[in-house]
């Protein structure tokens, strides 16, 4: 049974408006911190190079639903876990906790891609060793050998 990632974030002052609430585009970035928190948890990162050439996750979807707004200085659990790898893609869920209350959740799916000449993006199968790593993560795992 995969276990959630847990990334603990305090909403900052610069993120809220005028009646100390966090502004929604703020989870998005939340999400995306979460994200490279997994992956440094794991030894990678998000945007690396491997065998010569740079491996990136770009999006191609991304939503968050809001139950409950943020405030400054919430303590904050973004609880992340891959919910679908299939042979190029990673979906992730994201649940936003206070005080063991759920307020948000959002999802991300990325697709594996290699820049080339010129800046190209080119999407490619997940790499064996990640996919080796991840599969145990994966809460959807008879889904992992679907195609894109």
């Amino acid at each position: 049974m995969p276990t959630d990632f847990v990334y603990p974030r305090r909403v900052q002052f610069a993120e809220t408006d005028m009646a100390g609430i966090a502004h929604f585009a703020n989870f998005m970035k939340w999400m995306e911190e979460a994200e490279h928190a997994f992956f440094r948890s794991h030894g990678m990162s998000v945007h690396e190079e491997r065998e010569g050439e740079l491996l990136g996750w770009p999006r191609l979807s991304a939503q968050c639903d809001y139950k409950k707004p943020a405030r400054f200085e919430d303590e904050l659990e973004v609880h992340m876990v891959i919910e679908k790898m299939s042979e190029k893609t990673l979906t992730h869920v994201f649940t936003f906790v206070r005080d063991t209350e759920p307020i948000a959740t959002g999802r991300f799916v990325t697709i594996c891609c290699k820049r080339g000449p010129g800046d190209t993006l080119k999407s490619v199968p997940i790499p064996d060793e990640i996919r080796a790593l991840f599969t145990p993560l994966v809460m959807d795992c008879g889904s992992q050998q679907g195609k894109d």
